[in-house]
């Protein structure tokens, strides 16, 4: 009995003892690695002067990878990418070699920015803006600029924005930079702040360009571009702001396009003010059209009755010249009369009801509509038509809060340009009690100096009040808001015309000034809401919470 209790204890030792010893091996992975990749080498040495190699090698501690590197690395002055290879490719190495296909130029700074490209392999860690500098030259340059670039109209602004500087010499002109790349060039990454460093002693023109095509030329078309009014002179200036926009296209027609055989598109690019577009083809003499503007593409939708049988002939202005185009009736779309509601459920204190159709209204009786409350009491109504033909407004002068409202729309309310008319369309909407709006109040302060547009977006900048009058005491109130998250933008309206007009850079005309209240208005149920709109006190805050552009330089490494 005694040498088996021995024994048990002997084995509970060893069991626990096992245990412990398990428990003491298990591997735990050590704490995570937040150091990124650190330069070990750099050959030739960085800042190196009179360079003649044909490649440069810089060597990490660890292995890394390289990351959307197409984006990210910003060579200054710009190179084609036939004439340089980026090795790794793919895979992981400790070594980031740069081999060049062509000569460089002489007495020339070059400077690799490779942004945020570089990272290690095991915790994709980055080494945020680490550049390479050289000089083919005996001199490195070494003259400076920072800025900011935003967009002119809207709340963000879009990453990798190009800033792009051209010396001024004898072969620059306003045309440059639609023909020219540019000396230097950075880059904002994923911020809003750029850093010019490595440049020469001059004069030159300024641009932030949205490259969309990646080529360094400013494509009116597709590009954002950006300037200021005066050149930059080095030394002397240090911090130059800009702001980007869409340039309006230069106008032009495209070929127009076949939908069915009363309905044709006419696409253009640009703004449309009333080009020519004519319709040449002979027609007989009960021929009809009528023309409405599409409200999603920039093309005029063309209709038409009666028309000849196998096409219809267009002469419109093309470059110095005049084009005719024939749009043979092939394969047609289509399309019959509909109107439909396109307004939610619940009609708010200030809003209408919008109907929607798909051809061109001509014709509104409005003894086919008629609108009851829930007492089942008729109401006075109003409808409105767009101009375009296309939108149907039907609005309730003394919409009452709390209230339920009937719709009935008969056929023939609504006749289209081809004669067809509406099928019967009933619906109703609701409203809300007064308790569950809020009301916003806005003081508007330092703005004084030229007329305003107050736009009232919600959280998705999505306009849903704005404001073109002048305000009585700068002061506006926004009542019967539905509770949610709102946004203040006011444009600073210098040609008093109640919209936002962009720049242009040949004509040196900047956008119009946008300002945003940086935070978002909480709206609830019931409530009132005073908010103050300073735009000087804006960008005192700006400048408090701005920092200084990092543009990382290892130091020199044997």
């Amino acid at each position: 009995m005694k040498s088996t209790f021995f024994r048990f204890l002997l084995g509970l030792s060893l069991a626990l003892t096992l245990s412990y010893c398990a428990k003491r091996g298990a591997p735990t992975g050590g704490p995570l690695d937040s150091i990124p990749p650190v330069l070990q080498n750099a050959s030739p040495k960085q800042r190196t002067t009179f360079f003649d190699k044909e490649k440069f090698v810089l060597t990490f501690d660890e292995y890394i990878k390289l990351r959307d590197l197409q984006k990210q690395l910003i060579i200054s002055p710009p190179m084609e990418p036939s004439n340089y290879k980026v090795y790794p490719q793919t895979g992981v190495s400790k070594k980031l070699s740069v081999v060049f296909k062509d000569s460089l130029r002489n007495d020339t700074t070059y400077t690799f920015n490779f942004g945020e490209s570089i990272q290690d392999n095991n915790e994709s860690n980055i080494l945020s803006y680490f550049s390479y500098t050289l000089s083919t030259g005996a001199t490195i340059d070494s003259l400076q600029f920072r800025g900011t670039v935003t967009d002119a109209f809207e709340a963000e602004t879009p990453p990798y924005v190009s800033l792009q500087l051209y010396p001024i010499d004898s072969t620059y002109n306003d045309s440059t930079v639609y023909t020219q790349k540019p000396l230097y060039v950075a880059s904002t990454l994923d911020s809003t702040i750029y850093q010019f460093q490595n440049l020469k002693a001059g004069k030159y023109e300024l641009i932030a360009l949205l490259d969309n095509a990646s080529n360094y030329f400013f494509d009116q078309n597709i590009d954002k571009i950006g300037f200021i009014e005066k050149q930059i002179e080095l030394p002397g200036d240090s911090v130059v702001d800009l702001r980007i926009f869409n340039e309006i296209p230069n106008f032009s027609w495209s070929k127009p396009e076949f939908i069915n055989e009363h309905h044709i598109v006419l696409p253009y690019f640009g703004r449309y003010t009333g080009q020519s577009m004519e319709m040449i083809s002979e027609v007989p003499g009960d021929f009809e059209s009528l023309i409405t503007r599409d409200r999603e593409k920039d093309s005029l939708n063309f209709w038409f009755k009666n028309p000849p049988k196998d096409s219809l002939q267009f002469r419109y202005p093309y470059k110095d010249s005049l084009r005719t185009h024939t749009v043979k009736y092939s394969t047609p779309t289509p399309d019959s009369l509909v109107v439909k509601k396109t307004s939610p459920k619940v009609l708010h204190l200030m809003d209408s009801v919008l109907l929607i159709a798909n051809l061109p209204i001509i014709k509104m009786d409005n003894s086919k509509i008629q609108v009851r409350n829930k007492d089942s009491v008729f109401v006075p109504f109003q409808v409105n038509l767009h101009p375009n033909k296309d939108e149907i407004r039907l609005s309730i002068p003394n919409l009452g809060p709390n209230d339920k409202y009937f719709f009935d729309i008969y056929p023939n309310a609504f006749t289209d340009f081809f004669g067809a008319t509406n099928d019967t369309i009933a619906f109703d909407v609701v409203t809300s009690k007064y308790e569950s709006y809020g009301k916003l109040i806005v003081q508007f302060k330092n703005l004084e100096d030229s007329p305003l547009v107050v736009d009232l977006l919600n959280s998705r900048y999505k306009l849903k009040r704005r404001i073109t009058k002048a305000l009585p005491n700068n002061q506006h109130t926004f009542e019967y808001l539905p509770p949610g998250k709102y946004i203040i933008r006011v444009i600073k309206d210098v040609n008093d015309n109640n919209k936002w007009d962009t720049g242009n850079y040949l004509k040196k005309i900047q956008p119009e000034e946008v300002i945003y209240l940086p935070e978002e208005i909480d709206v609830r149920a019931n409530w009132d809401v005073n908010q103050v709109f300073d735009p000087i006190q804006i960008r005192l805050d700006r400048l408090k919470s701005s920092t200084a552009s990092e543009v990382t330089e290892v130091d020199q490494v044997p």
